[in-house]
């Protein structure tokens, strides 16, 4: 990877990491679907500003195709997440389930996206899957519904569509900013009226949770996603996809640093492993660098000759 590409990658995994500890700051006093209703509600009012000052720019088509992707990139992929957790299915569960997500890109990207992968990178991730496994193995869960174990795999396929669908259909009318912001807007409505059926919208008056709403609105909603799709454009789907494979170790870090939570010496053997894991998996196979072959992946960027 090109050192740009590298700093896009870094960003990238803290960003999406932080989604993880401002969900354990804001449900401590509120539900996950309280804290990701008003996450959204947070970004409605300047998501609405921006697409009425934009509006003139918006093709029809590439506004309903990041409806459609808004609707699996956010709403499938969180919603999934939030209700297991709420179903009570352990956090280190379901990112060992959410682990599976690099896998299957890989496979859908072959197929969907003409993305080659190599024997080396296809070791990098399955060696990647295995650390996963051992970080997150010391966590245990209560007695959960059979079914609900199948939540935060659709939250996975959900990503995994939203990515497919655009790359293959690339929106390019709208810019990274004026898609988001579709996204976003999209999300909001969508959790609101969720959150409004299941008696979950009143937010909790306490620090922890509106600090929870800010981190996941800041970092996680606009730098997570936002870096999501810059790395899809400049490095591939399957780059973006493993580059998940260092969310849960860096999450786990991160909750040690703030929260003092003890991590075991089978976590650092994870660490390690993962590690590993995603270094084979960034190394590319045949060919030229999608950013090089391509810049249309992206929302906004057109190629230039």
């Amino acid at each position: 990877m090109r050192p740009l590409d590298r700093l896009y990658a870094a960003g990238f995994v803290v960003a999406w990491s932080s989604g993880f500890i401002g969900v354990e700051l804001g449900t401590r006093d509120a539900s996950a679907v309280t804290l990701l209703t008003w996450r959204f509600l947070v970004l409605a009012l300047p998501a609405a500003a921006w697409i009425a000052h934009r509006r003139s720019r918006f093709a029809g088509r590439d506004l309903r195709l990041h409806l459609v992707i808004g609707a699996f990139a956010q709403v499938g992929y969180l919603s999934g997440v939030a209700f297991a957790a709420q179903l009570g299915v352990a956090p280190g569960v379901v990112s060992l389930i959410a682990g599976l997500q690099p896998l299957i890109m890989a496979v859908a990207a072959a197929a969907f996206l003409s993305e080659r992968t190599s024997r080396l990178q296809v070791l990098g991730l399955l060696i990647g899957l295995a650390g996963v496994a051992l970080v997150v193995s010391v966590d245990g869960g209560g007695p959960v519904p059979l079914w609900a174990y199948a939540l935060p795999l659709g939250s996975v396929l959900s990503l995994v569509a939203a990515t497919v669908v655009e790359r293959r259909t690339r929106p390019d009318s709208l810019g990274p900013i004026d898609a988001l912001a579709v996204q976003f807007l999209f999300a909001a409505i969508a959790f609101t009226m969720i959150a409004a059926a299941g008696g979950y919208l009143r937010p909790a008056a306490t620090p922890d949770f509106w600090a929870g709403v800010i981190l996941t609105v800041v970092l996680a909603g606009i730098g997570g996603y936002g870096l999501y799709w810059a790395v899809v454009h400049r490095s591939g789907a399957t780059v973006a996809s493993s580059l998940l494979y260092l969310t849960p170790p860096t999450t786990l870090l991160w909750a040690w640093a703030m929260f003092g939570d003890q991590v075991t010496g089978r976590a650092w053997a994870g660490l390690a492993v993962t590690a590993l894991g995603v270094a084979l998996a960034l190394r590319r196979g045949p060919g030229p660098p999608p950013h090089e072959s391509s810049t249309a992946g992206y929302p906004g960027v057109t190629e230039r000759r």
